[in-house]
């Protein structure tokens, strides 16, 4: 049986980007079908996640070109993981396999292909996965394999330079959608579902036009948000460092007490200072991240919905099409 496949595709002001990148994925789609590695009613779903600028407007247009377009728009914006994980929602019970990727033309969607040829050999899940980081500057290329590695140690199961370009069977979708988290990590929930996964590694390009909507604050952000969602390790290294210092403490009381007896105690207002200032510095930190779990706790016992969508493209060709008498 071929698969009928959804491209999903998150938009955030992309008026400059999206009339390029919209003939790729076009292009690519109609590969796929004339090479009947898909079905014909395959489509290219975008999400406007919220756009101030004419994004929505072209994504309206161009689903009124080609029926291989959709869309549907989000009532506000509501970040990348929130427009994802809609789109995904809404394509799960049309289609047989859906692939996520950015509307920037930075992924490369041959590697759909194999995507696509790993599925077809019982892979429910494949993850896309940069080949190198060469083009990144030494910053950005020792920071973000040092997330992974530390997303790893404190045991969120994450696949190493994997962001959101991944194939995902709608048999896994209609599991994942038991997952109500309203902090959202995608990279990091995916793997907690299960089945059967594999890999396909590709090469990352410059983006073809505008600038990057994910900028080195909310990139630290979505780490923070991946860690404190999937790991409660922070708790025990709070405790860990608790205990150490207590340690560090009792040798303290113990060696003042010895210098006590010996008479060889000198007043010293700058050791008080310091171990002050140490203990207190350690519980502010400490307080900090157990309110930012709190604080987590509290978003989710709200069960807000993680994405409302305003509008769909299909409704305006309905709005449109001419009644009948």
């Amino acid at each position: 049986m071929i698969p009928k496949l959804y491209i999903v595709v998150p938009c955030y002001n992309e008026e400059e980007v999206l009339p390029i990148t919209c003939e790729m994925f076009l292009k690519k789609l109609l590969s796929l079908i004339s090479n009947k590695k898909i079905s014909d009613k395959s489509k290219i779903l975008f999400i406007d996640d919220g756009s101030k600028d004419k994004t929505w407007q072209i994504i309206t247009e161009l689903s009124k070109k080609d029926p291989h377009y959709a869309g549907i728009a989000q009532s506000r914006n509501r970040g990348h993981q929130a427009a994802v994980l809609a789109g995904l929602m809404e394509a799960k019970d049309k289609c047989d396999i859906t692939v996520s990727i950015d509307c920037d033309g930075q992924d490369d969607i041959n590697a759909i292909d194999e995507m696509i040829e790993k599925y077809s050999n019982g892979a429910e899940i494949v993850y896309g996965v940069r080949s190198s980081r060469k083009k990144d500057s030494f910053f950005k290329r020792s920071t973000a394999e040092g997330f992974y590695k530390v997303m790893n140690k404190l045991g969120t199961e994450v696949v190493f330079n994997h962001a959101d370009y991944r194939l995902v069977s709608c048999r896994v979708l209609n599991e994942f959608a038991d997952f109500k988290e309203v902090n959202l990590f995608l990279r990091g929930m995916f793997p907690l579902v299960g089945f059967k996964s594999d890999i396909v590694y590709y090469e990352r390009f410059e983006r073809v036009a505008g600038k990057t909507h994910y900028p080195l604050k909310k990139m630290l952000g979505l780490a923070w948000d991946g860690i404190t969602s999937l790991s409660v390790k922070p708790l025990h290294l709070i405790i860990g460092l608790g205990l150490f210092v207590a340690f560090l403490s009792f040798i303290a009381v113990i060696w003042s007490v010895t210098m006590q007896l010996l008479g060889k105690t000198v007043a010293g207002w700058a050791s008080i200072i310091s171990i002050i200032s140490f203990i207190g510095g350690i519980q502010l930190i400490s307080i900090g991240i157990i309110g930012e779990y709190i604080g987590k706790i509290y978003m989710e016992v709200k069960h807000r919905p993680r994405y409302i969508i305003s509008d769909r493209t299909e409704n305006l060709k309905e709005k449109q099409a001419p009644k009948k008498k």
